[in-house]
């Protein structure tokens, strides 16, 4: 089977996750290619004895046949039809063994857009190279300014998962603005018109947390007067956003799992199920797979909830955004229109800026109020800043030299590794979610590291 032009393609979709498929469906049809999808390898089959595609891409484990056994039967009738597969961690040793089977590539689950990309389009168009991904053409929602080419990836990223039913795990450290990716992602989708109803899962206490979430019914416990409605009620027709998802009890854990999973649920106290078709987004400034590891987070959730995973690099990372955003909450805050000394703006590009775009809010709400005028002068920043900016330099140059040794020793090891992010990471010691953060920076800066196009053919 002959592959079809890039524009005119059409790609087989298998997943029997009905989010990991709209998440790949929403993409694909983004970047200009026609998809169809199948719940299962059996109807996969069925769909290519039915119809021509020129790709397939499929889930491994799947109930049933698995995406291992429906490459070996695709294998005996469409023998050129090119087959990716999407595979979890604990999947990777079968994956790669089916690659012998005639496998093109596997993914690993959390799917990088990127590497997506990259895979899709060597496969079908064999002298074109890796296709940039599209930008996102939707306008910042208002209060947000970002000029760092990275969180413009972000945002990118958030407009093509926003329209698919996909769940989202936003990760980053505290204060990075987890919360207001969650609010693009919602009002970016057909669900904008719907709630957003949003739960800090590390501000309510245990044994009141399981009724936030799924309501209660009168007298179930001492002290309920009155049937409540669930969060999950709430958010019908739209999203509910989950952060601080680490700190979820073990107990609520398995009860979010089954959510997920089948969309029912029951409020306290009651045998009847309910139904919902919120969307779930969830945030963690924690890893969750030191969790898993540790026992303290389930896996199979973590897989549930991680079908995307969108992550906010630290302020620090982003240096371009920090005027800018000082700019945004300085006007905020301030009755007139304020402007920064050029003392202040060293200070602020030179601090570290630990607590993130929260930190830095709370700086500029504290100048609004001591300045009372139009320029903020450094004695009206937190004693902090200032302090960090008496302190000795910091030794440019050996950072310079540092990040460049970091940089050949990445490019090396892609190169070596045939561009195979996993056995990169790998040879580099490093989990692949580091890498692929670090490749994103790379990216951002200018330096290649996709794989490069093959020769035109004559």
């Amino acid at each position: 089977m002959k592959p079809e032009p890039a524009k005119t393609a059409r790609i087989l979709v298998v997943d029997d996750d009905h989010s990991q498929r709209s998440l790949l469906e929403t993409f694909l049809n983004s970047q200009g290619y026609r998809t169809q999808a199948a719940a299962s390898g059996e109807a996969a089959l069925q769909l290519l004895d039915e119809q021509p595609f020129a790709m397939l891409i499929s889930d491994v484990r799947m109930p049933g046949m698995s995406g291992i056994e429906t490459l070996r039967r695709v294998r005996q009738k469409h023998r050129l039809l090119p087959v990716l597969l999407v595979t979890a961690f604990a999947d990777i040793r079968s994956a790669v063994a089916a690659m012998r089977d005639g496998a093109v590539n596997y993914l690993a689950k959390p799917i990088d857009l990127d590497e997506l990309m990259a895979s899709v389009h060597q496969a079908l168009a064999p002298g074109g190279g890796p296709a940039p991904l599209a930008a996102a053409d939707a306008p910042l929602p208002a209060g947000i300014v970002t000029e760092s080419p990275l969180m413009r990836a972000v945002f990118r990223d958030a407009a093509v998962i926003a329209p698919s039913e996909t769940r989202v795990l936003i990760t980053g450290e505290s204060g990075v603005g987890k919360e207001v990716i969650a609010d693009v992602i919602h009002a970016w989708s057909p669900r904008a018109t719907g709630p957003l109803v949003k739960v800090n899962c590390a501000a309510i206490p245990e044994n009141l947390l399981e009724s936030e979430l799924f309501g209660h019914e009168k007298g179930a416990f001492t002290g309920a007067v009155q049937t409540r409605v669930g969060r999950f009620e709430e958010a019908a027709g739209g999203t509910l956003f989950l952060d601080e998802i680490g700190e979820l009890p073990p107990a609520l854990q398995a009860k979010l799992l089954r959510v997920i999973n089948d969309g029912t649920f029951r409020r306290i106290g009651s045998g009847r199920d309910l139904r919902t078709d919120a969307r779930v987004l969830a945030a963690t400034n924690r890893d969750l797979e030191a969790l898993i590891a540790a026992g303290q987070f389930r896996e199979d959730l973590f897989y549930r909830l991680n079908v995307m995973e969108i992550h906010l690099p630290p302020l620090r990372e982003r240096p371009e955004d920090i005027l800018p955003l000082a700019t945004l909450f300085i006007g905020q805050f301030s009755r007139q229109k304020s402007r920064f000394s050029a003392s202040v703006a060293a200070g602020l590009m030179g601090y570290r800026w630990p607590g993130n775009v929260r930190e830095l809010r709370n700086a500029m709400e504290r100048a609004a109020l001591l300045s009372r005028g139009e320029i903020v002068l450094p004695e009206h920043l937190p004693a902090r800043i200032l302090a960090a900016q008496a302190g000795a330099p910091t030794p440019a140059a050996d950072t310079q030299r540092l990040d460049e040794i970091k940089r050949e020793a990445i490019l090396k090891a892609l190169r070596k590794n045939h561009y195979n992010r996993t056995e990169t990471a790998k040879e580099l010691a490093i989990s692949r979610r580091a890498l692929t953060y670090a490749l994103q920076r790379l990216r951002a800066e200018g330096v290649p590291v996709d794989p490069p196009a093959p020769p035109e053919r004559l």
